[in-house]
């Protein structure tokens, strides 16, 4: 077997680190991707309607353990070499789309500070965006010779025609003043507007004589805002990642979660008309989330309209051009090729340095079908955390065989599942023998 590609080490104890976690890596994820290819080509073509000026929504619907995370971030990574500004959060208690009590902002302030771009990738970036758009506006300004600060207020121009985009461009243009006269300080307020991390519209209006936020009850239209600005600065839109859905199916307050079905609705309408500009949407959830009738995204009437399956796609046959995508079950033959990934991975890519042969590979799986069962096919988490276990085991210890180990757990768990079937048979007869002396 000839060595493939070198790994550097960063990408591999990052990946490993994160995989035996139970994680997702946030890096290099093309190491380990397997599988999936035509969801791969239905979203990269999303992309390219983004980057042409359109806009795009896909509801990503998966199993816990199935990957949903790691396809999303395998999307994402995809949207930044084709030159897309990513933002990406999990929703959380705390984090929603739609809220009256700080929810809503501090979600597009996580959002925000996630802002990554091709040379930034882990976030970070909103502030680079900027300073893009005041260099390209400072060539213009060379080329054509007339004030910088025409240029920014005319290229600002076309903000204005949004909600909220009169206060957007000139916290922009509080920037250029800043950047122009070493103000540093108003150089971070403006950051701190763009970032939602202003709670009152009195600390914005002394900061930078502004009368509005970015708060609850513009978040979505603060997002087309920041989708319309960062073509400006030269990029070719917006994506934007929302993860963990499920945590609005388990909203206890019924208006509170129609709330934010509403808004995922509106945004919804807003992608498939063709009304966004420039921006796209990516939000992962449970079948629950979407399928239950009374919680989840069904119980609406409208969205389970709009995110009906094709009744024409069965037997096999797929339909991708819907917003909901459904990851599939890996095969098999993925899973064995996703086993060789992360051996070529600990590797370094060094064929010499595998740590385990073909033979443990099929080992593996027969281990894993035996105690997972079915579910190693639907959720991969647990067989990759497994299997790179087992990789660290051996790489601490040489002298360590994978045979000797896989046979020791399967042992171990045989071992484990005989004391619990001989509790719950002595837990039955107790029940029988009071049972016969209640009937005595």
């Amino acid at each position: 077997m000839t060595s493939q590609a070198r790994i550097r080490q960063r990408d591999r104890d990052t990946i490993l680190q994160s995989l035996a976690a139970g994680v997702v890596p946030r890096r290099g994820q093309h190491h380990i991707q397997v599988g999936r290819s035509a969801e791969i080509t239905a979203f990269i073509s999303d992309l390219d309607r983004i980057a042409d000026g359109g806009s795009a929504i896909r509801i990503v619907i998966g199993e816990y353990g199935s990957g949903k995370t790691f396809f999303l971030q395998l999307v994402r990574s995809v949207a930044l070499e084709k030159n897309l500004v990513t933002v990406h959060a999990d929703l959380s208690p705390d984090r929603r789309l739609h809220a009256s009590a700080g929810q809503g902002r501090s979600l597009y302030s996580e959002l925000a500070r996630n802002a990554s771009t091709r040379s930034m990738p882990d976030g970070g970036a909103l502030a680079s965006v900027v300073e893009r758009f005041i260099s390209s506006s400072l060539n213009e300004s060379r080329t054509s010779r007339r004030e910088t600060v025409d240029v920014i207020h005319e290229r600002l121009t076309s903000l204005t025609e949004l909600v909220g985009g009169y206060d957007f461009a000139a916290v922009v243009a509080a920037y250029w003043t800043g950047h122009e006269t070493g103000n540093d300080e108003l150089k971070g307020n403006a950051v701190r507007w763009l970032r939602a991390e202003y709670s009152t519209k009195t600390e914005a209006r002394q900061c930078l004589n502004v009368r509005t936020i970015i708060d609850d009850s513009n978040l979505y239209d603060s997002l087309k805002l920041l989708a319309r600005f960062v073509r400006l600065a030269g990029y070719k839109g917006l994506l934007v990642v929302l993860d963990e859905l499920v945590n609005l199916y388990k909203l206890a307050n019924t208006q509170a979660r129609l709330g934010n079905y509403e808004e995922i609705l509106r945004i919804l309408n807003d992608c498939l008309q063709g009304s966004a500009e420039s921006i796209g949407f990516i939000m992962g959830g449970t079948p629950e989330f979407l399928l239950d009738t009374r919680r989840g995204l069904y119980s609406y009437q409208a969205l389970e309209t709009r995110l009906a399956e094709n009744r024409f796609a069965v037997d096999g046959y797929k339909d991708l051009s819907g917003p909901v995508i459904r990851l599939t079950n890996l095969s098999p033959e993925e899973i064995y090729v996703l086993l060789t990934k992360l051996r070529n991975l600990q590797a370094y890519g060094d064929a010499t340095r595998y740590l385990v042969p073909d033979q443990a590979l099929v080992t593996f799986m027969e281990f894993c079908s035996k105690r997972i069962g079915d579910a190693y096919f639907r959720t991969p988490r647990n067989t990759i955390k497994a299997f790179v276990q087992l990789l660290q085991v051996l790489e601490q210890n040489p002298s360590a065989d994978w045979r000797e180990l896989l046979g020791a757990v399967s042992i171990e768990q045989e071992h484990a599942q005989t004391i619990e079937e001989f509790e719950i048979g002595e837990t039955n007869q107790d029940d029988n023998d009071e049972l016969t002396t209640f009937r005595l």
